[in-house]
C-alpha cells in the first residue's frame, strides 16, 4: 500500500480495532462472583503475616488477587456487620447495631425500587444468585431463634434464587452453627461446653464442610448456566466455639503460638470502652473465665490462639477444595472472589476475648479480592477501605449502574495504584461511640457520661493501642473531630 493511502486509511483502522475490542468487552459474559464470608476472621492469615498461622489456600487467592491491609468494618458485631455489607450503608438508628438489623429492617418488607441487598441488585440485573450458609446473620438465612424450630421466614426476601444449607446431624442451622462433634451444640448442653474442641472427625464432621460439599456441588450444576451467577458461601468458623477436627490442631506446636502483644488495659481509658468477655465466658465450662480484673493465664491463652488458628486451618482446607473445584470447572477465568471476615476478634487485646468493642483489632478484618481482570492480580493494597465499600466495588466490577445512593464508594482504583478514596478514613460504631481510622491514627468518641469520652491512638508509635493520648495531643483531636463527625449518621446524641 502506498505511504499516503497507509496515512489515510491508520486512523481508520485504529478506530475499527477499537470498536471491535469494545464490541468484545461488551459483548463477553459478566464475570461470576463468589464471595466467601468467613466469621470472625480478623487478619490472622499467612498473607497479612503472621508468623505460624497454616492458611496456604488464602495465601494463594490472595497472591493471584489483592489484599487489604487496611480494611474495617462498620460495626463489630455479626448482624450489623452483614446489614452494612450488604446495603452499603453506615448504621443511621439504634437497630443497625444489632445482631437483628437484618431481621428488623428488611425480612418481611415488600421489594421497591431499591434492592434490600447488593445481591438482590445483581440478580435484577440478570445473575442468578445462590446462597449457602451465613451470608446475612442467621447460620441459614432464615429467621428463627436459637433454639426454635426451622422457620421459612428468609433474612432476605427478594435476594435469593436459592437458599440452600445441609444442617447434617445437628438438625438445625443454629444448632450447626454452635456444633460439637457428638451431634449436640452449646444450646443442648445448655452452655455446659468448653469453647473449643479438636474433634476426632474427618471435615465433614462439622457443618463447615457440608457447606463446602454444597459449594462444590452447586458450581457443577451453575457451570453451564447463561447467565452469570453470584454464589454466597458463608463459613462459622473461627466463631465461638472454636472446634475443628484434631488434624488441622495437630498442624501447630502449641509453644510456638504466639499470645497477645498487649495483654493489658490500655492506659487513660474508661473500662466502659471494654467488655467483660461475657460471650466467650457463656461457654461455662472453659478451663478459665479471663474477665478484665483476671487475665487468661499464658499457658490458656496459648491453647485459645492454638484453637483460634485451629479453626482458620480447617476454613482455610474447606476454600482451597471449592478454589480448587473452580479450577477444575475453567471457572476462575471469569469469576471474581471475594474473601470477607464480618469482624476482627479479640485474642486476649486489652483483655477481651471477643468482639463488640471500637478497637482496632475488632474492626480490622480479612479482606481479599481475586479477579479474572490483570489490572487487579498481584497487590497489596494499604489504603483504608470500609466494608460499605465492597457493594460499589462488585457492581463496578461486573459494569452495573448504581441508581440510588449508598454510603459506600467504590475503590477499584486501588487496585490500580493503591488510590485512597476521597476522605481515605473508615467509620466504626459501637458501644455508644463512633470511632474514626484515618492512615496515622484512631480517633473514638463515646456519646456517655464516663470520662474519658475522647480516645486517640498514634498507629506508628503504638500500633496496639496501648495509650490513649487525647488529653496531651489535643490539637490533632481537634483537627480530626470535624472529621469524626461526619461520620455521625444522627445515630448518637450528646447527653
Amino acid at each position: 500500500m502506498p505511504t499516503i493511502f497507509k496515512k489515510l486509511f491508520a486512523p481508520l483502522i485504529i478506530l475499527v480495532l477499537l470498536t471491535s475490542n469494545l464490541q468484545c468487552q461488551q459483548g463477553q459474559k459478566p464475570p461470576n462472583v463468589l464471595f466467601i464470608a468467613v466469621d470472625d476472621l480478623r487478619t490472622e492469615l499467612g498473607v497479612y503475616g503472621h508468623p505460624v498461622v497454616k492458611s496456604p489456600n488464602m495465601d494463594a487467592i490472595a497472591s493471584e488477587g489483592s489484599v487489604f491491609n487496611n480494611h474495617f468494618v462498620q460495626v463489630p458485631t455479626c448482624g450489623a456487620s452483614r446489614y452494612a455489607l450488604l446495603t452499603g450503608m453506615r448504621p443511621m438508628k439504634p437497630a443497625h447495631l444489632r445482631n437483628s438489623a437484618i431481621e428488623e429492617e428488611i425480612s418481611g418488607k415488600k421489594e421497591n425500587d431499591i434492592p434490600e441487598s447488593f445481591i438482590h441488585q445483581l440478580k435484577r440485573n440478570g445473575y442468578y444468585t445462590v446462597g449457602i450458609g451465613k451470608i446475612s446473620h442467621s447460620a441459614d438465612g432464615l429467621v428463627y431463634g436459637y433454639e426454635e424450630p426451622v422457620s421459612t421466614k428468609k433474612e432476605l426476601p427478594h435476594s435469593w434464587d436459592e437458599l440452600l444449607f445441609n444442617p447434617g446431624k445437628w438438625g438445625t442451622g443454629w444448632n450447626a452453627f454452635f456444633a460439637y462433634a457428638n451431634g449436640e451444640n452449646r444450646q443442648s448442653l445448655k452452655k455446659q461446653v468448653k469453647p473449643y474442641e479438636a474433634g476426632e472427625v474427618n471435615d465433614k464432621g462439622y457443618p463447615d464442610g457440608l457447606t463446602t460439599e454444597l459449594a462444590i456441588a452447586k458450581l457443577r450444576e451453575l457451570k453451564d448456566k447463561k447467565s452469570p451467577f453470584f454464589m454466597g458461601v458463608g463459613f462459622f468458623k473461627p466463631h465461638l466455639p472454636f472446634n475443628a477436627p484434631k488434624r488441622y490442631w495437630d498442624l501447630y506446636d502449641r509453644e510456638q503460638i504466639p499470645v497477645s502483644p498487649n495483654p493489658n488495659i490500655p492506659e487513660n481509658i474508661n473500662l466502659k470502652s471494654l467488655h467483660e468477655s461475657g460471650e466467650f465466658n457463656g461457654y461455662a465450662l472453659g478451663d478459665e473465665l479471663p474477665n478484665l480484673s483476671e487475665p487468661a493465664s499464658i499457658d490458656y491463652a496459648k491453647k485459645l490462639g492454638h484453637a483460634y488458628l485451629a479453626s482458620i486451618s480447617y476454613i482455610d482446607a474447606q476454600i482451597g477444595m471449592i478454589w480448587d473445584e473452580l479450577k477444575v470447572l475453567g471457572l476462575d477465568k471469569n469469576t471474581i472472589i471475594v474473601i470477607w471476615g464480618d469482624h476482627g476478634w479479640h485474642l486476649g487485646d486489652q483483655r477481651v476475648w471477643g468482639k463488640h468493642t471500637l478497637f482496632e483489632n475488632a474492626l480490622n478484618s480479612a479482606l481479599i479480592i481475586r479477579s479474572p481482570f490483570e489490572e487487579h492480580q498481584n497487590k497489596n493494597i494499604k489504603t483504608i477501605v470500609e466494608t460499605v465499600d465492597i457493594y460499589p466495588t462488585i457492581m463496578e466490577m461486573c459494569r452495573i449502574d448504581m441508581k440510588h445512593k449508598i454510603d459506600g464508594e467504590s475503590f477499584r482504583d486501588s487496585f490500580i495504584a493503591d488510590k485512597p478514596n476521597t476522605d481515605q478514613v473508615a467509620y466504626s460504631y459501637f458501644r455508644n461511640g463512633i470511632s474514626l481510622r484515618t492512615d496515622r491514627y484512631r480517633l473514638t468518641k463515646y456519646f456517655r457520661k464516663e470520662e474519658p469520652t475522647v480516645e486517640l491512638y498514634d498507629h506508628v508509635s503504638d500500633p496496639y493501642e496501648t495509650k490513649n493520648i487525647a488529653h496531651i495531643n489535643q490539637d490533632i483531636v481537634q483537627s480530626l473531630m470535624p472529621l469524626l463527625e461526619k461520620g455521625n449518621t444522627g445515630l448518637y446524641e450528646e447527653d
